[in-house]
């Protein structure tokens, strides 16, 4: 176990719980999209503890409407309803990493997939939205493209984005090595020491 990591994690519970995260208060009239960033070899550790506080805040505080929502199984699901999750394996499988990228390019558009995300785990009822397995879906889906739909669908809603990488306040680095050019308004939700 990383104690550093920890120590962040363990904040989590307390700052959600507070009305100014809830209420989007304190922020300027900005978006409330926060993002967890972390080293990517902590993966297990954060999904382990990502389950541990959703299953608390149940038990806590029952009135509070939590989604905790795998982009993965999201967009297995979503591939599935359109029926292209066969096909984009067997296209992965004849034709390559590339082909299928380019394949994915409409029905991944977020256009198509945010509104599915949405109704599918019924994301506008809830209090608290935490997104995680960006890792697992990239460069399908890119947490920018994610969050600015999100952003258009959502308004002041908190969500969290957990994220296996490193967040400097204005952009992405996934897995501490894939730079993205994009500038987010998503504030840190743990800083790093």
């Amino acid at each position: 176990m990383n104690q550093p990591l920890q120590d962040r994690l363990n904040q989590i519970y307390d700052k959600i719980q507070s009305e100014e995260f809830l209420q989007g208060q304190g922020l300027g009239n900005e978006i409330a999209f926060w993002i967890f960033d972390y080293h990517p070899k902590h993966e297990l550790q954060v999904r382990e503890h990502l389950r541990f506080l959703v299953s608390q805040l149940g038990k806590k505080n029952p009135n509070m409407k939590v989604a905790s929502i795998n982009l993965l199984e999201v967009m297995r699901d979503y591939l599935v309803s359109r029926n292209f999750l066969n096909k984009a394996c067997a296209m992965q499988v004849a034709k390559g990493d590339t082909a299928l990228l380019k394949a994915l390019a409409g029905p991944m558009h977020m256009d198509k997939f945010a509104p599915f995300l949405m109704e599918h785990t019924q994301a506008a009822d809830q209090d608290v939205i935490f997104l995680h397995g960006i890792g697992s879906v990239w460069p399908v889906l890119r947490a920018h493209n994610l969050l600015n739909k999100l952003h258009a669908l959502l308004g002041h809603k908190p969500v969290v984005l957990f994220y296996p990488g490193h967040y400097n306040g204005q952009s992405l680095t996934l897995f501490n090595q894939i730079p993205s050019k994009n500038y987010y308004r998503a504030f840190t939700l743990v800083p790093r020491a």
